[in-house]
């Protein structure tokens, strides 16, 4: 005959719950995913223009605890140079949930001559590789403490130069979350 406690069964179900609650809680990368890029002004800048654009970004929040993070900016690449950036806003975002971003962003036109035959010849098949690159420090709020963390995000899009449709995009975070 086995001897059953109700204590043994009480501490059994509380190490099972707070295993569970631990496993859930696991932060999460967030995700990233880049819907739209349209062209709002075209800036003179002697003997060239720059390029005035709208990024809209979507991101995923999958984490059971809302994220508070501040202002960055967006690192844009074209054939390993700088081509010009974006500006994040400082914001926040809920748990488990979805927004869009748009970010302004500007393009260097004399970054872009000094790729002049590739530009060319990107325009021609129309599709254009960008890559771009930011940090993003923040916190997120579990119970009565706040929790740092830090994501790098990196981001390859291929991109229609003509009518600036993303055609296809890898992104990858990585996130690191500060204990103190």
């Amino acid at each position: 005959m086995t001897n059953w406690s109700w204590t043994s069964a009480a501490i059994g179900a509380a190490a099972a719950t707070a295993t569970a609650a631990i496993l859930a809680s696991k932060p999460r990368d967030p995700t990233f995913h880049l819907i739209s890029i349209s062209l709002t002004s075209l800036k003179l800048s002697l003997p060239l223009l720059d390029a005035e654009l709208t990024l809209t970004v979507h991101v995923t929040n999958p984490n059971a605890a809302p994220i508070h993070y501040s202002a960055t900016e967006l690192s844009i690449y074209y054939a390993g140079s700088l081509l010009g950036s974006a500006a994040v806003q400082a914001g926040s975002q809920p748990p488990r949930s979805c927004q869009l971003l748009h970010l302004p962003a500007r393009l260097s036109s004399l970054q872009l001559a000094h790729h002049g035959a590739r530009f060319l010849a990107d325009v021609a098949r129309r599709e254009m590789v960008l890559d771009a690159a930011v940090e993003i420090e923040g916190a997120a709020k579990v119970l009565w403490w706040d929790h740092r963390f830090r994501v790098h995000v990196e981001s390859h899009v291929t991109v229609d130069p003509v009518f600036l449709d993303v055609i296809e995009q890898e992104n990858s975070s990585a996130m690191e979350v500060f204990v103190t």
